[in-house]
Protein backbone atom coordinates (compact mmCIF):
# COMPACT_ATOMS: atom_id res chain seq x y z
CA UNK A 1 0.00 0.00 0.00
CA UNK A 2 1.34 3.39 -0.96
CA UNK A 3 2.26 5.27 2.24
CA UNK A 4 1.66 8.61 0.49
CA UNK A 5 -1.89 7.74 -0.41
CA UNK A 6 -4.67 10.07 0.74
CA UNK A 7 -6.58 8.30 3.46
CA UNK A 8 -10.10 9.39 4.26
CA UNK A 9 -10.65 7.98 7.70
CA UNK A 10 -14.04 7.05 9.09
CA UNK A 11 -13.48 7.34 12.80
CA UNK A 12 -16.01 7.52 15.59
CA UNK A 13 -18.01 10.74 15.38
CA UNK A 14 -16.04 12.38 12.61
CA UNK A 15 -14.63 12.34 9.12
CA UNK A 16 -11.07 13.55 8.75
CA UNK A 17 -8.74 13.62 5.79
CA UNK A 18 -5.06 12.98 6.34
CA UNK A 19 -1.95 11.17 5.07
CA UNK A 20 -0.59 8.31 7.10
CA UNK A 21 2.34 5.98 6.98
CA UNK A 22 1.69 2.36 6.04
CA UNK A 23 -0.34 1.38 9.08
CA UNK A 24 -2.22 2.83 12.02
CA UNK A 25 -2.80 1.55 15.54
CA UNK A 26 -6.53 1.37 16.11
CA UNK A 27 -6.51 0.49 19.78
CA UNK A 28 -6.92 3.59 21.90
CA UNK A 29 -7.16 2.50 25.50
CA UNK A 30 -6.19 -1.16 25.66
CA UNK A 31 -5.37 -4.09 23.43
CA UNK A 32 -8.87 -5.41 23.99
CA UNK A 33 -10.85 -2.45 22.71
CA UNK A 34 -11.16 -2.14 18.94
CA UNK A 35 -12.10 1.43 18.14
CA UNK A 36 -11.31 4.04 15.54
CA UNK A 37 -11.08 1.94 12.40
CA UNK A 38 -10.48 2.66 8.73
CA UNK A 39 -11.59 0.51 5.84
CA UNK A 40 -10.27 0.11 2.31
CA UNK A 41 -13.78 0.42 0.90
CA UNK A 42 -14.09 3.81 2.55
CA UNK A 43 -10.83 4.89 1.00
CA UNK A 44 -11.87 3.81 -2.49
CA UNK A 45 -15.30 5.33 -2.16
CA UNK A 46 -14.06 8.80 -1.21
CA UNK A 47 -10.60 8.86 -2.73
CA UNK A 48 -11.54 10.79 -5.86
CA UNK A 49 -10.78 14.45 -5.37
CA UNK A 50 -11.76 17.14 -7.83
CA UNK A 51 -9.02 19.36 -9.25
CA UNK A 52 -10.44 22.41 -7.45
CA UNK A 53 -12.92 23.29 -4.73
CA UNK A 54 -15.17 24.79 -7.39
CA UNK A 55 -15.95 21.32 -8.67
CA UNK A 56 -18.11 19.91 -5.92
CA UNK A 57 -19.67 16.67 -7.12
CA UNK A 58 -21.91 13.88 -5.96
CA UNK A 59 -19.96 10.89 -4.70
CA UNK A 60 -20.07 7.92 -7.04
CA UNK A 61 -22.25 4.99 -6.17
CA UNK A 62 -20.32 1.96 -5.00
CA UNK A 63 -21.58 -1.31 -3.61
CA UNK A 64 -20.13 -1.96 -0.16
CA UNK A 65 -21.06 -5.29 1.37
CA UNK A 66 -21.77 -5.04 5.09
CA UNK A 67 -20.46 -7.59 7.53
CA UNK A 68 -23.32 -10.13 7.94
CA UNK A 69 -22.61 -10.89 11.59
CA UNK A 70 -22.49 -7.21 12.59
CA UNK A 71 -25.63 -6.39 10.60
CA UNK A 72 -27.48 -9.29 12.18
CA UNK A 73 -26.38 -8.12 15.62
CA UNK A 74 -27.54 -4.57 14.87
CA UNK A 75 -30.89 -5.82 13.58
CA UNK A 76 -31.59 -7.75 16.75
CA UNK A 77 -30.47 -5.01 19.12
CA UNK A 78 -31.67 -1.85 17.41
CA UNK A 79 -35.06 -3.12 16.31
CA UNK A 80 -35.79 -3.49 20.03
CA UNK A 81 -34.18 -0.25 21.14
CA UNK A 82 -35.34 2.04 18.31
CA UNK A 83 -38.52 0.38 17.11
CA UNK A 84 -39.60 1.37 13.60
CA UNK A 85 -36.98 4.11 13.54
CA UNK A 86 -34.33 1.43 13.00
CA UNK A 87 -35.73 0.49 9.58
CA UNK A 88 -34.97 3.89 8.06
CA UNK A 89 -31.71 4.27 10.00
CA UNK A 90 -30.62 0.87 8.70
CA UNK A 91 -31.26 1.95 5.12
CA UNK A 92 -29.00 4.98 5.58
CA UNK A 93 -26.17 3.04 7.19
CA UNK A 94 -26.28 0.55 4.32
CA UNK A 95 -25.96 3.32 1.73
CA UNK A 96 -22.64 5.18 2.30
CA UNK A 97 -22.98 7.27 -0.90
CA UNK A 98 -26.01 8.94 0.73
CA UNK A 99 -24.03 10.11 3.76
CA UNK A 100 -23.81 13.88 4.14
CA UNK A 101 -20.82 15.81 5.48
CA UNK A 102 -20.46 19.30 6.86
CA UNK A 103 -17.80 21.91 6.17
CA UNK A 104 -16.67 23.67 9.37
CA UNK A 105 -14.86 26.92 8.60
CA UNK A 106 -11.71 27.95 10.45
CA UNK A 107 -11.97 31.43 11.96
CA UNK A 108 -8.17 31.67 12.15
CA UNK A 109 -7.91 31.58 8.37
CA UNK A 110 -9.36 33.75 5.60
CA UNK A 111 -12.56 31.97 4.52
CA UNK A 112 -14.45 34.53 2.43
CA UNK A 113 -13.73 32.70 -0.83
CA UNK A 114 -14.72 29.34 0.66
CA UNK A 115 -17.98 30.79 1.99
CA UNK A 116 -18.84 32.16 -1.45
CA UNK A 117 -18.10 28.83 -3.13
CA UNK A 118 -20.16 26.90 -0.61
CA UNK A 119 -23.13 29.20 -0.99
CA UNK A 120 -22.92 29.07 -4.78
CA UNK A 121 -23.00 25.27 -4.60
CA UNK A 122 -26.18 25.24 -2.50
CA UNK A 123 -24.62 24.86 0.95
CA UNK A 124 -26.29 26.68 3.82
CA UNK A 125 -25.25 27.51 7.36
CA UNK A 126 -26.21 25.02 10.04
CA UNK A 127 -26.11 27.64 12.81
CA UNK A 128 -27.14 31.31 13.02
CA UNK A 129 -24.25 33.52 11.97
CA UNK A 130 -22.91 36.73 13.48
CA UNK A 131 -23.85 39.84 11.50
CA UNK A 132 -20.40 41.00 10.40
CA UNK A 133 -21.78 44.36 9.27
CA UNK A 134 -22.51 45.23 12.91
CA UNK A 135 -19.04 44.45 14.22
CA UNK A 136 -16.90 47.37 15.44
CA UNK A 137 -14.37 48.72 12.90
CA UNK A 138 -11.39 47.49 14.95
CA UNK A 139 -12.68 43.92 15.31
CA UNK A 140 -9.90 41.39 14.68
CA UNK A 141 -9.81 39.98 11.18
CA UNK A 142 -9.58 36.27 10.49
CA UNK A 143 -7.27 36.91 7.57
CA UNK A 144 -4.59 38.33 9.86
CA UNK A 145 -3.84 34.83 11.13
CA UNK A 146 -4.36 32.89 7.91
CA UNK A 147 -0.75 32.22 6.88
CA UNK A 148 2.65 32.08 8.50
CA UNK A 149 6.12 32.03 7.09
CA UNK A 150 7.89 28.74 7.47
CA UNK A 151 10.58 28.60 10.09
CA UNK A 152 11.48 27.00 13.40
CA UNK A 153 9.35 29.44 15.40
CA UNK A 154 6.37 29.51 13.04
CA UNK A 155 5.20 25.90 13.11
CA UNK A 156 2.60 24.89 15.67
CA UNK A 157 3.48 21.21 15.89
CA UNK A 158 6.82 21.64 17.73
CA UNK A 159 5.18 24.14 20.07
CA UNK A 160 2.31 21.78 20.82
CA UNK A 161 4.65 18.92 21.57
CA UNK A 162 6.85 21.09 23.75
CA UNK A 163 3.82 22.01 25.83
CA UNK A 164 3.10 18.40 26.75
CA UNK A 165 3.62 18.41 30.52
CA UNK A 166 5.98 15.80 31.98
CA UNK A 167 4.44 12.91 33.85
CA UNK A 168 4.78 14.66 37.21
CA UNK A 169 3.23 17.93 35.98
CA UNK A 170 -0.39 18.90 35.54
CA UNK A 171 -2.36 21.22 33.32
CA UNK A 172 -3.42 23.02 36.48
CA UNK A 173 0.11 24.38 36.81
CA UNK A 174 0.02 25.64 33.23
CA UNK A 175 -3.45 27.14 33.63
CA UNK A 176 -2.38 29.06 36.72
CA UNK A 177 0.41 30.64 34.68
CA UNK A 178 -2.12 31.76 32.10
CA UNK A 179 -4.59 33.43 34.43
CA UNK A 180 -2.69 36.72 34.40
CA UNK A 181 -2.33 36.75 30.60
CA UNK A 182 -4.78 38.94 28.65
CA UNK A 183 -6.88 37.38 25.93
CA UNK A 184 -5.05 37.34 22.63
CA UNK A 185 -6.11 39.64 19.81
CA UNK A 186 -7.94 36.84 18.00
CA UNK A 187 -10.72 36.76 15.43
CA UNK A 188 -14.14 36.87 17.05
CA UNK A 189 -15.49 33.42 17.95
CA UNK A 190 -17.90 32.08 15.37
CA UNK A 191 -18.69 28.41 14.86
CA UNK A 192 -19.60 28.18 11.19
CA UNK A 193 -20.59 24.89 9.60
CA UNK A 194 -22.09 24.60 6.13
CA UNK A 195 -24.21 21.65 5.08
CA UNK A 196 -25.91 20.54 1.87
CA UNK A 197 -29.26 18.73 1.53
CA UNK A 198 -27.59 16.19 -0.74
CA UNK A 199 -24.49 14.04 -0.39
CA UNK A 200 -21.98 16.20 -2.20
CA UNK A 201 -18.23 15.69 -2.08
CA UNK A 202 -16.28 18.76 -1.03
CA UNK A 203 -12.53 18.31 -1.58
CA UNK A 204 -10.07 18.16 1.27
CA UNK A 205 -7.16 20.53 1.76
CA UNK A 206 -3.66 19.13 2.01
CA UNK A 207 -1.60 19.78 5.11
CA UNK A 208 1.02 22.48 4.51
CA UNK A 209 3.45 23.39 7.29
CA UNK A 210 3.11 27.03 8.24
CA UNK A 211 -0.25 27.50 6.54
CA UNK A 212 -3.62 27.05 8.17
CA UNK A 213 -6.43 25.09 6.59
CA UNK A 214 -9.63 26.97 5.84
CA UNK A 215 -12.10 24.24 6.75
CA UNK A 216 -12.58 20.87 8.41
CA UNK A 217 -14.80 18.15 6.91
CA UNK A 218 -16.96 16.28 9.41
CA UNK A 219 -20.24 14.63 10.22
CA UNK A 220 -22.25 17.65 11.36
CA UNK A 221 -23.69 15.66 14.28
CA UNK A 222 -20.23 15.69 15.86
CA UNK A 223 -20.76 19.39 16.61
CA UNK A 224 -23.70 18.66 18.91
CA UNK A 225 -21.53 17.77 21.96
CA UNK A 226 -19.52 20.96 21.42
CA UNK A 227 -22.71 23.03 21.34
CA UNK A 228 -23.90 21.31 24.52
CA UNK A 229 -20.59 22.05 26.28
CA UNK A 230 -21.05 25.83 25.81
CA UNK A 231 -17.39 26.79 26.09
CA UNK A 232 -16.84 30.42 27.09
CA UNK A 233 -13.86 32.78 27.09
CA UNK A 234 -11.28 32.35 29.86
CA UNK A 235 -12.54 28.91 30.87
CA UNK A 236 -10.30 25.90 31.44
CA UNK A 237 -11.48 23.07 29.22
CA UNK A 238 -10.46 19.41 28.99
CA UNK A 239 -10.99 17.25 25.91
CA UNK A 240 -10.40 13.89 27.58
CA UNK A 241 -10.37 11.67 24.45
CA UNK A 242 -9.24 14.26 21.95
CA UNK A 243 -7.77 12.55 18.86
CA UNK A 244 -8.08 13.20 16.01
CA UNK A 245 -8.96 16.71 17.20
CA UNK A 246 -12.12 17.74 15.35
CA UNK A 247 -14.06 18.69 18.46
CA UNK A 248 -11.06 20.55 19.88
CA UNK A 249 -10.94 22.63 16.70
CA UNK A 250 -14.69 23.22 16.98
CA UNK A 251 -14.31 24.41 20.59
CA UNK A 252 -11.71 26.92 19.49
CA UNK A 253 -14.18 28.28 16.95
CA UNK A 254 -16.69 28.88 19.76
CA UNK A 255 -14.59 30.81 22.28
CA UNK A 256 -11.16 31.84 23.52
CA UNK A 257 -10.61 29.56 26.52
CA UNK A 258 -7.79 30.26 28.93
CA UNK A 259 -6.72 26.64 28.51
CA UNK A 260 -7.75 23.77 26.27
CA UNK A 261 -6.10 20.53 27.35
CA UNK A 262 -6.29 17.87 24.62
CA UNK A 263 -5.60 14.45 26.12
CA UNK A 264 -4.64 11.42 24.05
CA UNK A 265 -2.71 8.44 25.51
CA UNK A 266 -1.94 6.60 22.27
CA UNK A 267 1.29 7.99 20.70
CA UNK A 268 0.27 7.49 17.07
CA UNK A 269 -3.13 9.08 17.58
CA UNK A 270 -1.47 11.84 19.59
CA UNK A 271 0.71 12.66 16.58
CA UNK A 272 -2.46 12.72 14.50
CA UNK A 273 -4.01 15.11 17.02
CA UNK A 274 -0.97 17.40 16.99
CA UNK A 275 -1.03 17.52 13.22
CA UNK A 276 -4.69 18.52 13.27
CA UNK A 277 -3.98 21.32 15.75
CA UNK A 278 -1.06 22.45 13.63
CA UNK A 279 -3.30 22.61 10.56
CA UNK A 280 -6.01 24.76 12.14
CA UNK A 281 -4.64 26.85 15.02
CA UNK A 282 -2.04 29.64 14.90
CA UNK A 283 1.15 29.07 16.84
CA UNK A 284 0.27 32.04 19.06
CA UNK A 285 -2.22 29.71 20.79
CA UNK A 286 0.39 27.11 21.69
CA UNK A 287 0.49 28.21 25.33
CA UNK A 288 -3.28 27.84 25.65
CA UNK A 289 -3.86 24.66 23.67
CA UNK A 290 -1.77 21.83 25.10
CA UNK A 291 -1.56 18.10 24.48
CA UNK A 292 -1.24 15.54 27.28
CA UNK A 293 -0.81 11.77 27.22
CA UNK A 294 -2.48 10.57 30.40
CA UNK A 295 -4.72 7.56 30.88
CA UNK A 296 -8.17 9.11 30.76
CA UNK A 297 -9.48 6.72 33.41
CA UNK A 298 -7.21 8.20 36.06
CA UNK A 299 -7.00 11.77 34.76
CA UNK A 300 -9.44 13.08 37.35
CA UNK A 301 -7.36 11.71 40.21
CA UNK A 302 -4.35 13.81 39.20
CA UNK A 303 -6.21 17.01 38.32
CA UNK A 304 -9.25 16.97 40.56
CA UNK A 305 -11.51 20.00 40.28
CA UNK A 306 -9.24 21.74 37.76
CA UNK A 307 -11.53 22.37 34.79
CA UNK A 308 -14.67 24.38 34.11
CA UNK A 309 -15.80 22.14 31.24
CA UNK A 310 -14.87 18.58 30.22
CA UNK A 311 -15.74 16.72 27.03
CA UNK A 312 -15.71 12.92 27.09
CA UNK A 313 -16.02 11.90 23.44
CA UNK A 314 -15.62 8.28 24.45
CA UNK A 315 -14.27 5.32 22.49
CA UNK A 316 -17.32 3.37 21.32
CA UNK A 317 -18.61 0.78 18.89
CA UNK A 318 -18.72 3.06 15.85
CA UNK A 319 -21.80 1.81 14.01
CA UNK A 320 -20.92 3.31 10.62
CA UNK A 321 -17.45 1.81 10.62
CA UNK A 322 -18.12 -1.48 12.39
CA UNK A 323 -20.90 -2.34 9.96
CA UNK A 324 -18.25 -2.58 7.24
CA UNK A 325 -15.76 -4.74 9.09
CA UNK A 326 -13.21 -6.14 6.67
CA UNK A 327 -14.00 -9.76 7.53
CA UNK A 328 -16.54 -11.88 9.40
CA UNK A 329 -13.84 -12.74 11.90
CA UNK A 330 -13.19 -9.06 12.63
CA UNK A 331 -16.91 -8.39 12.91
CA UNK A 332 -17.45 -11.23 15.36
CA UNK A 333 -14.50 -10.08 17.43
CA UNK A 334 -15.93 -6.60 17.62
CA UNK A 335 -19.29 -7.91 18.74
CA UNK A 336 -17.56 -9.74 21.57
CA UNK A 337 -15.59 -6.66 22.55
CA UNK A 338 -18.71 -4.49 22.49
CA UNK A 339 -19.90 -5.73 25.85
CA UNK A 340 -16.69 -4.50 27.50
CA UNK A 341 -16.96 -0.90 26.30
CA UNK A 342 -19.53 0.37 28.85
CA UNK A 343 -17.12 -0.34 31.71
CA UNK A 344 -14.41 1.75 30.06
CA UNK A 345 -16.87 4.49 29.17
CA UNK A 346 -18.16 4.71 32.74
CA UNK A 347 -14.60 4.94 34.04
CA UNK A 348 -13.85 7.82 31.68
CA UNK A 349 -17.04 9.65 32.63
CA UNK A 350 -16.33 9.28 36.35
CA UNK A 351 -12.80 10.54 35.80
CA UNK A 352 -14.19 13.58 33.98
CA UNK A 353 -16.55 14.34 36.86
CA UNK A 354 -13.56 14.30 39.19
CA UNK A 355 -11.58 16.62 36.92
CA UNK A 356 -14.33 19.24 36.67
CA UNK A 357 -14.80 21.87 39.41
CA UNK A 358 -17.98 22.02 41.52
CA UNK A 359 -20.57 23.80 39.38
CA UNK A 360 -18.77 22.82 36.18
CA UNK A 361 -20.19 20.58 33.46
CA UNK A 362 -19.21 17.41 31.65
CA UNK A 363 -20.56 16.38 28.24
CA UNK A 364 -20.44 12.68 27.42
CA UNK A 365 -20.83 11.59 23.79
CA UNK A 366 -20.52 8.55 21.52
CA UNK A 367 -21.19 7.77 17.85
CA UNK A 368 -23.20 4.60 18.44
CA UNK A 369 -26.91 3.88 18.71
CA UNK A 370 -26.28 1.32 21.44
CA UNK A 371 -28.28 2.03 24.56
CA UNK A 372 -25.79 0.12 26.73
CA UNK A 373 -23.04 2.60 25.72
CA UNK A 374 -25.26 5.66 25.95
CA UNK A 375 -28.18 6.00 28.37
CA UNK A 376 -27.09 3.02 30.46
CA UNK A 377 -23.57 4.40 30.99
CA UNK A 378 -24.94 7.77 32.08
CA UNK A 379 -27.44 6.13 34.41
CA UNK A 380 -24.75 3.94 35.97
CA UNK A 381 -22.48 6.91 36.65
CA UNK A 382 -25.32 8.98 38.08
CA UNK A 383 -26.15 6.17 40.50
CA UNK A 384 -22.52 5.98 41.61
CA UNK A 385 -21.87 9.73 41.78
CA UNK A 386 -24.35 11.64 43.95
CA UNK A 387 -22.60 14.90 43.12
CA UNK A 388 -23.57 14.52 39.44
CA UNK A 389 -26.79 16.03 38.11
CA UNK A 390 -27.98 15.53 34.49
CA UNK A 391 -29.37 18.42 32.47
CA UNK A 392 -32.14 18.24 29.88
CA UNK A 393 -30.85 18.90 26.34
CA UNK A 394 -34.14 18.21 24.60
CA UNK A 395 -35.41 21.78 24.46
CA UNK A 396 -31.94 23.30 24.18
CA UNK A 397 -30.56 21.11 21.37
CA UNK A 398 -33.11 18.65 19.96
CA UNK A 399 -36.07 20.93 19.32
CA UNK A 400 -34.16 23.91 17.81
CA UNK A 401 -32.15 21.63 15.48
CA UNK A 402 -34.95 19.22 14.54
CA UNK A 403 -34.94 20.78 11.05
CA UNK A 404 -31.55 19.22 10.39
CA UNK A 405 -31.33 16.20 12.71
CA UNK A 406 -33.67 13.38 13.71
CA UNK A 407 -33.57 12.79 17.45
CA UNK A 408 -34.82 9.53 18.86
CA UNK A 409 -36.87 9.26 22.02
CA UNK A 410 -35.21 7.27 24.76
CA UNK A 411 -37.89 4.58 24.58
CA UNK A 412 -38.75 2.37 21.58
CA UNK A 413 -42.45 2.88 22.29
CA UNK A 414 -42.19 6.31 20.72
CA UNK A 415 -40.10 5.45 17.68
CA UNK A 416 -43.04 5.40 15.31
CA UNK A 417 -44.30 8.78 16.52
CA UNK A 418 -40.95 10.41 15.83
CA UNK A 419 -40.80 8.92 12.34
CA UNK A 420 -43.92 10.84 11.32
CA UNK A 421 -42.32 14.24 11.71
CA UNK A 422 -39.50 15.74 13.71
CA UNK A 423 -41.71 18.78 14.34
CA UNK A 424 -43.68 16.69 16.81
CA UNK A 425 -40.70 16.65 19.17
CA UNK A 426 -42.32 19.22 21.43
CA UNK A 427 -45.31 16.91 21.88
CA UNK A 428 -43.20 13.84 22.65
CA UNK A 429 -44.41 11.87 25.65
CA UNK A 430 -40.96 10.64 26.56
CA UNK A 431 -40.39 11.12 30.27
CA UNK A 432 -38.40 14.08 31.53
CA UNK A 433 -36.05 11.66 33.25
CA UNK A 434 -35.13 9.95 29.97
CA UNK A 435 -34.58 13.34 28.34
CA UNK A 436 -32.21 14.31 31.11
CA UNK A 437 -30.12 11.20 30.52
CA UNK A 438 -29.30 12.39 27.01
CA UNK A 439 -30.41 12.74 23.40
CA UNK A 440 -29.61 10.58 20.38
CA UNK A 441 -29.29 11.78 16.76
CA UNK A 442 -30.30 8.94 14.43
CA UNK A 443 -29.39 8.87 10.70
CA UNK A 444 -32.45 9.18 8.47
CA UNK A 445 -32.94 9.68 4.71
CA UNK A 446 -32.20 13.31 3.89
CA UNK A 447 -30.80 13.79 7.40
CA UNK A 448 -28.01 11.24 7.42
CA UNK A 449 -26.14 12.85 10.32
CA UNK A 450 -25.18 10.63 13.22
CA UNK A 451 -25.32 8.39 15.11
CA UNK A 452 -24.47 10.78 17.90
CA UNK A 453 -25.44 10.49 21.55
CA UNK A 454 -24.80 13.31 24.00
CA UNK A 455 -25.50 13.91 27.65
CA UNK A 456 -24.62 16.89 29.82
CA UNK A 457 -23.95 16.44 33.52
CA UNK A 458 -23.28 19.19 36.04
CA UNK A 459 -21.24 18.63 39.16
CA UNK A 460 -23.18 20.01 42.08
CA UNK A 461 -21.61 22.79 44.13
Amino acid sequence: MNPERLYILFCPRRLIFSKFEKSLPWCLWSSNVFCHTVHEDDLQLHEQRGPSINQVTKRPKKERPPCPSVLDHFDKQYSQELGNLWTSARAVLLDPPSWQYGVMLNRFSAVTDITQILQSQGFSSLLPQRDVSKLPPNAPSASSNSKYKTGINSLLLPHVRSRCPPDDATCETISQDLQSEPLLNLPLPSLQCYIHPYALQFPSQAHRPGQLKQYYLLNAASLLPVLALQVSDREKVLDLCSAPGGKAIAMMQCANPALLCCNEPDPHRRDWLSRTLESFLPHSLSTRVVVTAKDGRSFGEHEAGTYDKVLVDAPCSNDRSWLYSSSSQQGEQRIKERSRLPVLQAQLLKSALSAVRPGGVVVYSTCTLSRSENYAVVETVLNDCPEAEPENLWEEIAIPLSKYFTFSPASPDHGQTLCKTSLQLQNSTVSSYQHRLGILAVPQPGKTWGPMFLSRIRRKK
